[in-house]
């Protein structure tokens, strides 16, 4: 008997993979630079190539605690005479002379003369007489100025984005401010007389404006600069008005909902009038309704209105625009394959993100099941899922104990 094919499937239905191909032909990165001080450029994407000003590291140090000596005076097989001590910050002050060391702590220049340095463990200490045990070679335990990187060499390229060890890497060569692309300004709301907001009385009919919160935490997420223009009325010129304050203040006007052809609200009708905007029925689940174009100058997204279809079609489709505009690289998601426990089922048709709980077995063997039920209004499944198990266009229903591919939530989701 053949599989039932899933409902709302059309031949007409653009593959996911295929719209973002679309999707990111037509926008480029932002040709915007600015200078940002060190303790703000957490996020931030490089502008240009940075080079180092000083060595790294700037001097010979010691790689741990121990002592510093000549590797040529332990062919005398003798004690050597303890002068000094190199601390990090209070260098020794002394000349090397032979057959002499000096207590050495990690980081701490290695005086002038000595060339080796032996870990503390391993030496056995007779007052101010220093006795060296079996040294590895000589040059043990430096680290050489310059071994890193020398003055003028490229530490960091443009387009890289400003992490945590970015962010030490430039405190390392002492640079205080760094020029970065700008941020891309997306301007967001939402639209429908039933929406209320968060704290207020329901009466009715009536829900709580959620998608405008998820959307505000993607985009946080996003290390984007965004403008939360609020909940709009149903009203044609309330909504063209928006539309037009969004696209003069931002480079991107995102909106959940009122992209479906079947959609009783004026959200499409003053798209039309004010845009150039194409609207996309996707063969992804959750989600399928998608408008894409421009408002102006600026890039327009509308996502589908139901909760975990707004944030699937948003890491799926708008993230990777906002990191092009961004100037950031492509980088496919990581997925992996894992063992699924309990079984799914699934209509050929769409691809399908499920959303789902990756852990591991006793083996170290990867193991997903699905949060529960998978409803495009269940938000909590979004809540406590950490992946999402991605089922292929013509995947039917899948068994227990199959492997699946298995995508973990990138930095945007978790």
């Amino acid at each position: 008997m053949p599989m039932k094919a899933d409902p709302c499937s059309q031949p007409s239905l653009m593959h996911p993979d295929e719209a973002i191909i679309k999707l990111l032909d037509q926008v480029m990165p932002l040709d915007d630079s600015e200078m940002v001080q060190l303790p703000y450029a957490l996020g931030r994407v490089l502008a240009e190539d940075l080079a180092s000003s000083i060595d790294l590291p700037p001097f010979n140090n010691s790689a741990m605690d121990g002592y510093a000596f000549r590797f040529e005076d332990l062919a005398n097989n003798e004690p050597l005479s303890l002068i000094g001590q190199s601390f990090a910050g209070h260098p020794f002050e002394g000349e090397a002379k032979p057959n002499t060391c000096v207590r050495i702590m990690t980081g701490a220049p290695v005086p002038v003369g000595y060339d080796t340095v032996q870990m503390q463990e391993k030496v056995i200490a007779n007052e101010e007489l220093i006795s060296i045990e079996a040294p590895k070679a000589v040059g043990a335990n430096i680290r050489y100025r310059g071994e890193e990187v020398k003055t003028g060499g490229k530490v960091l390229s443009s387009g890289t984005q400003i992490g945590a060890a970015e962010m030490g890497v430039l405190a390392t060569i002492g640079t205080s401010q760094v020029r970065v692309s700008r941020q891309v300004k997306v301007a967001f709301f939402s639209t429908g007389d039933e929406l209320r907001p968060v704290g207020s009385e329901l009466a009715p009919g009536q829900i709580y404006d959620s998608n405008r919160y998820s959307i505000q935490g993607l985009l946080s997420r996003a290390n984007v600069e965004w403008i939360d223009l609020g909940v709009i009325e149903d009203d044609p010129e309330a909504i063209r008005n928006a539309f037009r304050t969004a696209a003069a203040r931002a480079d991107m006007v995102l909106t959940s909902g009122g992209v479906s052809v079947g959609d009783a609200d004026y959200t499409k009708q003053v798209l039309d009038e004010e845009g150039e905007i194409s609207f996309w029925k996707l063969a992804i689940k959750p989600g399928k309704p998608f408008a894409f174009g421009r408002l102006g100058e600026a890039v327009f997204c509308g996502l589908p209105g139901n909760p975990v279809s707004s944030m699937v079609t948003f890491y799926k489709l708008v993230w990777p625009l906002i990191n092009k505009m961004q100037g950031l690289p492509q980088a496919k998601p990581l997925q992996i394959q894992a063992q699924l426990k309990g079984c799914v089922r699934k209509h050929p048709g769409r691809v399908e993100y499920q959303r789902g709980i990756l852990s591991h077995d006793e083996q170290g063997q990867a193991q997903v099941c699905i949060t529960g039920g998978q409803g495009s209004g269940m938000l909590t499944s979004m809540s406590l899922a950490n992946c999402f198990v991605i089922l292929s266009q013509e995947q039917g229903d899948v068994a227990d104990g199959s492997l699946v591919t298995v995508e973990p939530f990138n930095s945007v989701l978790c």
